[in-house]
């Protein structure tokens, strides 16, 4: 599939350079715009229906977290191109697919392109299907620390998990649960394949995923009609887990 893409930067020999390798090294990119503002690029993204868009972080009369924030239901995937590696964890809080640093390695935005490729068909494919975790749904079971002792639970019973500092909470059908342990703690202990973390706050029990809305990261609704959002840097890894 063509990943339908425009590039946002205030500088035209960088805007040269990253047109010249995308038309070199990326022949799944149709370029369709560029921009050297945030006012020029908010045309573009309402313009068009985009699948990723290229930002720079510092432009003229703002920069690209102040655009992203004008975007309510962003659907495509966001590549930062920066000179500046301290905008890093930002980027990151504003859910990017990928980081670029100037002056622009060609491997890495190889790279950077065909993750938002897999993404894109993988949102696709789920658009028109029902959604099949690869998994079965597993009957083991686990224990938690009570006051008195521990407590066993089936972990299938399990919905999502909640981190809360040092403590989750483990959310059931019609109950939940505060337990005194991470939820790096449940990562491990849930990893026979059916538990998919898609947030570093939320790990799901991806058999009770039913449906997958795309977005910034995206987000999961669950069977109990609980929706939770997804971060970028784990979208691929979820949408891995269907068929």
């Amino acid at each position: 599939m063509k990943l339908k893409t425009i590039i946002v930067e205030d500088e035209a020999i960088s805007i040269d350079i990253l047109r010249n390798y995308i038309a070199k090294y990326c022949p799944n990119v149709e370029l369709v715009g560029e921009a050297s503002n945030i006012e020029e690029a908010q045309k573009l993204i309402d313009k068009n229906d985009l699948d990723l868009v290229f930002l720079d972080v510092e432009m003229p009369f703002g920069n690209a977290f102040d655009l992203l924030e004008k975007i309510e239901n962003r659907t495509f995937e966001v590549v930062f191109v920066t000179a500046y590696d301290h905008y890093a964890i930002e980027a990151l809080n504003n859910q990017a697919t990928y980081y670029l640093l100037k002056p622009i390695s060609i491997d890495e935005l190889i790279k950077a392109v065909n993750l938002v490729a897999e993404i894109k068909e993988k949102e696709s494919e789920l658009e028109s299907s029902v959604l099949t975790p690869k998994i079965a749904a597993n009957s083991s079971k686990i224990t938690i620390p009570t006051q008195d002792g521990f407590e066993v639970i089936n972990s299938k019973d399990i919905l999502f998990c909640k981190a809360d500092d040092n403590y989750t909470e483990l959310y059931f059908e019609t109950t939940k649960k505060l337990v005194s342990k991470t939820l790096k703690y449940f990562e491990d202990v849930l990893n026979d394949g059916s538990f998919v973390r898609i947030h570093k706050s939320f790990l799901v029990n991806a058999n009770e995923i039913v449906k997958y809305k795309k977005g910034k990261g995206g987000s999961v609704v669950l069977s109990n009609g609980k929706e939770i959002m997804v971060s970028s840097s784990k979208k691929a890894n979820l949408l891995s887990y269907f068929k």
